[in-house]
């Protein structure tokens, strides 16, 4: 499958359950179940959050959270189900944020991840991430967390909002 020919587009209010179903499923296991679906609704409903699916012939197959600030974003959650994983799905959802996060005016982009889950470790390398601190007993007290960054531009500086030139004196 040619991950070109999939459909990305902001999640919608009844994909909720499904996203949290995959949240559960593909993230949270053997934690518990935080992004229920009224948690992930409450997501898709934030100003400050965006929510991206990917799909495949209508079923969904793929899912980015991220809250933006001024200063950062923070992923919150990223999923691919297992059926359409290596195909690139992860890296244009994640590249989507990353652009936005970047015209946003955002500093850097955070994420956490479990520090035995080394695909995905390595994907956030990949994506330019860098590690900054291990977390112990950062989900539930069961499982430790590796905390990565992504400079966008230095922090506090901000850009120059443009100005007509002034005309001839």
């Amino acid at each position: 499958m040619d991950c070109r020919d999939l459909q990305f587009h902001f999640a919608r209010p009844r994909d909720a359950q499904a996203l949290a179903l995959m949240a559960r499923d593909l993230i949270e296991t053997g934690l518990g179940w935080t992004y229920q679906p009224r948690r992930i609704s409450e997501l898709i409903h934030d100003p400050e959050t965006v929510t991206l699916v990917a799909r495949d012939a209508g079923q969904l197959v793929g899912f980015a959270v991220m809250t933006f600030g001024d200063e950062r974003a923070h992923l919150i959650l990223l999923a691919v189900r297992r059926t359409h994983q290596r195909r690139g799905i992860a890296r244009r959802l994640l590249n989507w944020l990353l652009e936005s996060a970047s015209v946003a005016g955002v500093a850097s982009v955070h994420v956490e991840l479990r520090a035995s889950n080394r695909p995905a470790y390595l994907f956030y390398r990949m994506m330019g991430f860098a590690e900054t601190v291990h977390v112990p007993g950062y989900y539930r007290g069961r499982e430790s967390a590796v905390r990565m960054l992504r400079m966008l531009r230095p922090p506090g500086l901000t850009t120059a909002t443009w100005q007509p030139p002034v005309g001839p004196r």
